[in-house]
């Protein structure tokens, strides 16, 4: 009995020990890759622009404060949004209150999307001339992969690479011939 007993707690230290090391590397090693800075996604605009010392500075600073006015705005939407569910189960709620709700949430959306614009501004103003083409560029592909995957899929059938002609019906089909 002793001896089951003996190599049960070889095989719990063992786990033991495996885990620590597991949770070492699985959780240290991020920490020091965003205290080093290279994980974060401004760093690849930096890179790929070759900003100076004092570009990577009001870089950084306008990092910060996109970052936060995203937070707060993110906040405000999830708030909204929470307000808006917490009345499926409320018979009471007028659909008027539920369309202020949904259009706060919307009004908060734009103001995201106008501080991404803003922020992409702010930092093209860092760039000098050269930087401010490449920057463009960078921004114009971004928006292109953006687009393919708002794209509805593509349909099934032999000729799915090309839409239906206008004189063709159930997608393939010629129309039947007249008489």
């Amino acid at each position: 009995m002793k001896k089951n007993n003996l190599l049960l707690y070889i095989l719990l230290i063992f786990l033991i020990i495996v885990n620590a090391f597991f949770l070492y590397n699985y959780l240290g090693n991020g920490e020091k890759e965003d205290a080093k800075g290279s994980n974060r996604p401004g760093n690849f605009l930096v890179k790929e622009l070759g900003f100076d010392e004092l570009q990577k500075e009001q870089f950084r600073a306008l990092g910060k404060e996109h970052h936060q006015n995203m937070r707060g705005l993110s906040e405000g939407i999830r708030v909204l949004k929470d307000d808006l569910f917490k009345g499926l189960s409320d018979a009471s709620l007028m659909n008027v209150n539920i369309d202020s709700i949904a259009t706060l949430i919307g009004e908060k959306e734009k103001a995201k999307d106008l501080e991404v614009f803003r922020h992409f501004r702010s930092v093209q103003e860092l760039c000098n001339d050269k930087q401010k083409e490449k920057f463009s560029k960078i921004i114009n592909d971004a928006l292109r992969k953006g687009d393919r995957n708002q794209r509805p899929p593509r349909r099934e059938g032999t000729n799915r690479h090309r839409p239906p002609h206008l004189g063709e019906r159930d997608g393939n089909r010629p129309p039947p011939p007249k008489q």
